[in-house]
């Protein structure tokens, strides 16, 4: 038993209708459906942002040199510049959504669309890099990648379980949420803090590896950071979940982001510090890999390998969450097919099959091709979608600065609100030019390909307001 919505095309569905748990009437959706608290809205945003990312990127970033760290630094300002912008946003509007809800409520329709098309292409494509990020770890346990079918079947697996999870409803999907959260911190402390103890400035290697300038290296490591970073939206796309979204909302993005970053930073130094370049180049499960430096033998790693498995999972848990409310939300206002607003114990149930089966096939399509860098490609493209509604929400924000409305503007507030609202604008641009030109190419392909989708609901929209009159 199910509550299925209809888009409305004439106005935006108010925000008591987005709620979710409240729109079931017989009950069901109730005992497997529940609103998420300030703890859980923080485990959501910390469990999306610390997944896959940060297990597998110092290895990606390893080749640029330490100068990668630099980027984390001002990565991270970033991020919490978005996490205030997205926090001051969701107090206006604690619609589930995100940046559609307020690209759509600032400029309208077709700027509403593009935020949801680009954040829902972001959310089906991380999936895909995330579960391939996870078979590098699940190696560790037992040996996959030396085939590309089982490594294959391997990221299947790992990205239907929590969709399967999802299906149970959200009640089953706070729960694991905030668990695999917990159980993530032990091995991400156990590097951070303890392998500060066996650092070696001699394992570094050089400040600047990639022959590139000082300028264009830091841009380039960062739009390979991003992914790491991606997520700190999460409390606002399910403000419609949240318990007193507009001051649980910003807050948990907040609180979520500062630690996020906080065993961001210290993780990767003590990787950098534990385990030699030239080995980290080549690791496809550097946090094993510096347990193992820093303990010996190989149980400190199996250890780390499975706590990552159950930090991926978690997150995959979260993003297909995620997966489905913004297309969900676009749907209720008419600008995605209507089937997305079906909802089932809370979830939008066709939002999380059609992500997942596109997930897959990405999934197969970049295993069997032959890529040998499938977490980079898919990373890089990912980096360009998400930073097209993170642009959007940000710009929103300098619109209502800009209109000096009073309901829209806190006086008090304002000149804090523009500075920190200039570096999330500034900071979303800067990341989507250093995405490089192929990641931009195939980014702009997926974008683009959602102008045609528009197109085709804005025409059954327009038909279904326009009376038929027969000609005489």
């Amino acid at each position: 038993m199910h509550s299925t919505g209809t888009a409305t095309p004439s106005a935006p569905a108010p925000a008591e209708t987005l709620a979710g748990p409240a729109e079931d009437p017989h009950g069901e959706a109730g005992r497997h459906a529940r609103r998420f608290g300030l703890p859980v809205a923080t485990a959501l945003v910390m469990g999306n942002i610390i997944g896959g990312g940060i297990f597998l990127l110092p290895a990606s970033i390893a080749p640029y040199g330490t100068v990668s760290l630099v980027a984390f630094v001002v990565l991270t300002v970033g991020a919490v510049a978005l996490a205030l912008v997205f926090g001051r946003l969701a107090a206006r509007h604690p619609r589930t959504g995100g940046p559609y809800v307020y690209a759509r409520e600032a400029f309208g329709d077709f700027a509403g669309f593009l935020a949801a098309w680009s954040y829902w292409i972001t959310t089906w494509v991380s999936n895909a890099a995330l579960a391939v990020a996870a078979v590098g770890y699940l190696d560790v346990l037992i040996p996959v990648e030396g085939h590309r079918w089982t490594a294959c079947l391997a990221a299947l697996f790992l990205q239907w379980l929590p969709a399967l999870a999802n299906f149970a409803g959200t009640r089953y999907v706070g729960a694991v949420q905030l668990v695999s959260t917990v159980l993530k911190f032990v091995p991400l402390l156990l590097v951070a803090v303890g392998g500060l103890f066996f650092f070696d400035p001699s394992r570094l290697g050089p400040f600047n590896a990639g022959g590139h300038s000082a300028v264009g290296a830091v841009s380039a490591s960062a739009a390979l950071l991003l992914f790491s970073y991606l997520g700190v939206e999460s409390a606002a796309v399910s403000a419609g979940e949240v318990e007193d979204a507009r001051r649980n909302v910003g807050r948990a993005t907040v609180i979520g982001t500062a630690g996020a970053a906080l065993v961001y930073l210290l993780g990767t130094l003590s990787v950098f510090g534990t385990v030699p370049h030239g080995r980290l180049v080549t690791s496809t499960a550097p946090f094993s890999d510096a347990v193992n430096t820093m303990f010996g033998g190989s149980w400190g790693g199996t250890a780390v390998a499975l706590a990552a498995l159950v930090s991926m999972t978690g997150c995959l848990n979260g993003w297909t969450l995620l997966s489905a409310q913004t297309p969900y939300a676009a749907a209720r206002d008419g600008l995605f097919p209507a089937a997305f607003t079906r909802r089932r114990r809370g979830v939008p149930t066709v939002g999380v099959g059609v992500t997942v089966v596109l997930a897959s096939l990405l999934t197969c399509y970049n295993y069997l091709s032959g890529s040998g860098r499938v977490f980079e490609v898919l990373v890089l493209v990912t980096t360009f979608t998400a930073t097209v509604p993170y642009l959007l929400a940000a710009s929103a924000q300098i619109f209502h600065l800009v209109s000096g409305r009073p309901e829209a503007v806190d006086r008090g507030r304002l000149v804090r609100d523009s500075v920190v609202t200039a570096v999330a604008a500034a900071f979303s641009v800067w990341l989507m030019a250093g995405a490089g030109y192929a990641a931009v190419y195939q980014g702009a392909l997926f974008l683009f390909a959602g102008v045609i989708v528009y197109a085709v609901m804005a025409a059954r929209r327009q038909r279904g307001r326009t009376p038929v009159t027969e000609a005489p």
